[in-house]
This record gives C-alpha cells, sequence and structure tokens, in this order.
C-alpha cells in the first residue's frame, strides 16, 4: 500500500497498519454477524486463510503438523460453537470426519474470501505499528507477533484446503 522504494519518505503515522487494521474489522464484523445466525444466508460463506504458526493459534497438533505455514479453513454449512470475540474467533469443524476446535486470532489471518459475492481481502502479516502508536485498534491488535515465519503456500490436502488462486480473477 505505501511506496517503500528507496529514499521514500518514513511513515510515522502508520498509515499501512491502520489500513490492516481497519480491514480486519470488517472481518470481525462479517464474522461476528455470521456467528448469531443458525446458518449463513443465502449463497455466502467464507474462506479464511490463516498463519498456523501465530501466537495465539490454537489448534489440533496434527493439524499444525499437517498444515506448518498457511491452513484455508471453509465456513459453509457444518460447523459448532462460532464465537467471535475482539482480538480472535472460535469454531468447531470436522476434519476427516472428527471435530477439531480452533482458535485463530485476526492477526493471523492472511486472506479472507466470500465467493457468493466475490469479495475479498488479503492482509499484509508483516505489518508493523510505529513506535508511539496503539498497538489495539478497534478491538483487532496492529502489531506483529514476534518470529512470524514467511509465508509459504499450503500442501494440497483432500477436501480441507483449498488455494484461493483458483478464485482470483485474471
Amino acid at each position: 500500500m505505501l511506496d517503500r522504494t528507496p529514499g521514500s519518505p518514513t511513515d510515522h503515522i502508520g498509515y499501512n497498519a491502520l489500513t490492516q487494521a481497519a480491514a480486519r474489522g470488517v472481518v470481525r464484523a462479517v464474522l461476528q454477524n455470521a456467528s448469531k445466525m443458525d446458518r449463513l444466508p443465502g449463497d455466502h460463506h467464507f474462506y479464511v486463510t490463516f498463519r498456523t504458526r501465530m501466537q495465539g493459534v490454537q489448534m489440533a497438533d496434527h493439524l499444525k503438523d499437517r498444515f506448518p505455514d498457511e491452513m484455508t479453513i471453509v465456513i459453509q454449512h457444518q460447523y459448532w460453537d462460532f464465537e467471535v470475540a475482539d482480538d480472535h474467533f472460535e469454531i468447531i469443524l470436522k476434519f476427516s470426519g472428527v471435530p477439531q476446535h480452533m482458535r485463530i486470532p485476526f492477526m493471523a489471518v492472511s486472506r479472507f474470501f466470500d465467493p457468493s459475492v466475490n469479495f475479498g481481502m488479503q492482509f499484509d502479516t508483516d505489518a508493523a505499528v510505529p513506535e508511539g502508536l496503539p498497538s489495539v485498534i478497534g478491538g483487532v491488535s496492529a502489531e506483529t507477533p514476534a518470529a512470524a515465519p514467511p509465508p509459504v503456500a499450503p500442501e494440497p490436502a483432500e477436501g480441507t484446503v483449498v488455494s484461493l488462486d483458483a478464485f482470483r480473477r485474471k
């Protein structure tokens, strides 16, 4: 979003971090609304890609081993105990027929896509907040956790991970 070429002015305000936090607020609001419904309206469904090793992500170890960098979940028909807080959401999804509880901080989310309306957002999981700015903006932390791994494409798996590239316009 910002010009980061050598010699470009330093952004002391933190526009990129502020924009990323505001966009994550949109995702939080969408998920909050959805969590209050018995089922998603119309054809809406969500692909949520997140960094599995970021601080605060809670999921079964065997899933972290299977998806060591990123994982995409689909929130559509079968999900349970869907709850949204200011800084994370929790949900139970089935993997190979076994229910798994997941806790995903919004700062771990790298992509959000609702193919029913062709709406998507991609996040800079490496956006840092300049010194002196608040670390929480609208309930979503704008800081990057220490030692965040670089983004790597996940390995394809049977019915559990979907590449968003298939849904992008070329």
